[in-house]
């Protein structure tokens, strides 16, 4: 993919808002490719996690391990999606699995990356730390939303069992 066309896909995502061309495309190359097909598992709920990646073509899934054996579908990420970021900030292990849905095209960046960058470019990477607190904020406050949802309905439930 030429720079200029991956520089303008990068800018519609929410994890480059408010950065400059320029600087998108200063970042975009540290980005690495990486390919995943259909039912490949990209990482594993519990692996260290050391990447974030971009979504340009394809899609993957989320998943975590239930205590009842199953695993529950978290997220379906899509081009233009962004994921694994909290492993740019923590060095905990991923707490869930990811598995490409179909053939799928993505863009890493490492804390390695974010490291280096921080040390050429600080107002960059206060940006996009930024972009990355907004992010997450969105995340937490739909994941209030689904377990008030999934409250109601469990209580709507037991109501009409009891």
């Amino acid at each position: 993919m030429a720079a200029e066309e991956l520089t303008a896909f990068l800018a519609k995502t929410s994890f480059f808002g408010g950065l400059t061309p320029e600087v998108v495309g200063a970042v975009a190359g540290m980005l690495k490719e990486k390919r995943v097909s259909a039912g490949e598992q990209l990482f594993a709920e519990g692996d260290k996690g050391k990447s974030m990646y971009i979504v340009r073509e394809g899609a993957l899934i989320m998943k975590r391990h239930c205590s009842g054996g199953t695993d529950a579908r978290l997220l379906m990420m899509r081009p233009g999606a962004f994921f694994g970021v909290t492993s740019l900030i923590e060095m905990e292990p991923r707490p869930f699995s990811c598995c490409a849905e179909k053939d799928s095209l993505l863009y890493e960046l490492t804390n390695l990356d974010l490291y280096k960058l921080y040390k050429s470019d600080t107002k960059t990477y206060i940006l996009l730390l930024q972009n990355i607190a907004r992010e997450l904020c969105r995340r937490l406050r739909k994941a209030g939303e689904r377990i008030a949802a999934l409250e109601d309905a469990l209580h709507a439930a037991a109501g009409k069992q009891g």
